[in-house]
């Protein structure tokens, strides 16, 4: 079975092994990253990066060691980039982009270059921008906890300019931030990759986020992969507070640059309806990372045979325009006394390859009582996709080598919206 994998594996006896940017060969040979060698067997846990750079030059056959695979909207095939010695030479640079290799990465790239230019030429997938004489640099800043995804990013296109950010913290536990040489970013283009991984963080990048515009920029860009509240859209009950509004407010109130509005780009916000929550000082741009997942499905080799299987009525309503030419499997969540039971509400599994998409996933509970009715009424294969693998508690770790063992996916796919969830796994390498 042909495949490209990154993640967790089970290995003999149930000993975990880790792999990142492996390539699947046969059944029964081992996987090997550079000279070491993992077990193969299911399930596998992939993750996808996101990118803040440009569209790459095409790829060709044989990627060499420091290449980071790029996948984005549109492009009918990977590209991928070749970062050499005598063009990178920050050996942090150097070091992650080896360790990230043939990782798949979300199109962020062409959602940031429109938030700078002068004029966007967009066609129906993707913003075909950077590649025009006139292009634009960015000096992009970035948190702590999305230091090296940014310097990922600075070293794929000479377009983007990375800049640091002094954090630090007084006695009394306040942040104490510095932006050096601000004089340096007058007239620029500005963007600030965020990571909202929890309400402590917050604080401290919401302040140098009403800094930046101030600072006599030309425009400003905030990415924020994941919308950590966009759950929380609704009220239920009198009293409940849909804090996806508040935080929304809180970006709303971002200052007018001297380019205008923010451009707020968000990937797979939970609810389409959350745009309204926000106000006229900044243009939320939603973006997907439904093609990622496309990519990969074409790639399987039963890529005739998937099938695409929602675990409720909202994850179907959000996602199936977007994979409408794949058969497609609704599940459904009925209250049985004080359990909810995952049913099927329309469509048939039996032989199929079926993959399960949703926004996000935390703790996994939903999924794995969706895999388990697909395969007791025949689904030959069960994989899942979610754009944000939040997992709090390390939650991922019930789909690699937990207690439970593995629940029987034999993909686990994400993208790495969720710096933590990353780093998290990224460390067991």
């Amino acid at each position: 079975m042909a495949a490209q994998t990154v993640g967790l594996l089970w290995g003999p006896g149930g000993a975990p092994a880790c792999e990142f940017g492996l390539r699947r060969s046969k059944l029964d040979n081992p996987l090997s990253v550079n000279v070491s060698k993992v077990w193969q067997k299911a399930p596998r846990f992939q993750l996808a990066t996101c990118d803040i750079a440009s569209r790459m030059a095409e790829a060709d056959s044989s990627p060499g060691p420091l290449q980071t695979r790029v996948l984005a909207e549109g492009m009918g095939g990977t590209r991928v980039m070749e970062v050499t010695a005598a063009e990178v030479t920050d050996q942090h640079v150097m070091e992650a982009q080896a360790n990230y290799s043939y990782i798949s990465t979300l199109p962020i790239a062409a959602a940031l270059a429109a938030s700078t230019s002068d004029s966007i030429d967009v066609d129906r997938n993707v913003c075909s921008l950077l590649d025009r004489g006139s292009k634009k640099r960015v000096c992009l800043f970035y948190s702590n906890e999305t230091e090296d995804l940014a310097r990922r990013i600075a070293a794929e296109t000479d377009s983007i300019e990375l800049k640091n950010i002094n954090w630090g913290t007084f006695a009394d536990g306040f942040p104490s931030i510095f932006v050096p040489n601000a004089h340096g970013i007058r007239s620029q283009h500005v963007a600030f990759l965020a990571s909202f991984s929890s309400p402590g963080v917050i604080f401290e990048q919401l302040s140098i986020i009403y800094a930046l515009p101030r600072m006599f920029v030309a425009s400003f860009t905030l990415v924020l992969p994941f919308f950590p509240t966009g759950t929380l859209e609704r009220m239920e009950d009198e009293g409940d507070i849909a804090t996806a509004f508040t935080l929304a407010r809180m970006l709303s109130n971002i200052p007018i640059s001297r380019g205008g509005p923010t451009s707020l780009v968000i990937f797979d916000i939970h609810a389409l309806q959350e745009r309204f929550y926000f106000g006229d000082n900044v243009l939320p741009c939603f973006e997907s990372g439904i093609p990622l997942l496309k990519h990969r499905l074409h790639q399987l080799p039963d890529a005739k045979n998937v099938s695409i299987a929602f675990p409720d009525e909202g994850a179907w309503k959000r996602f199936y325009k977007q994979l409408q030419h794949f058969p497609m499997i609704i599940c459904t969540k009925v209250r049985e006394g004080d359990k909810r039971i995952v049913r099927l509400k329309e469509g048939d599994p039996k032989g199929r390859h079926v993959v399960i998409v949703d926004d996000l996933v935390q703790s996994g509970g939903t999924l794995i009582e969706c895999q388990k009715l697909l395969k007791s009424l025949g689904a030959s294969e069960v994989s899942a996709y979610a754009t944000h693998g939040v997992f709090p508690k390390k939650a991922w770790e019930r789909f690699a080598h937990g207690q439970d063992g593995p629940h029987g996916f034999t993909n686990f796919w994400i993208t790495d919206s969720c710096s933590t969830t990353v780093k998290e796994v990224m460390d067991l390498v």
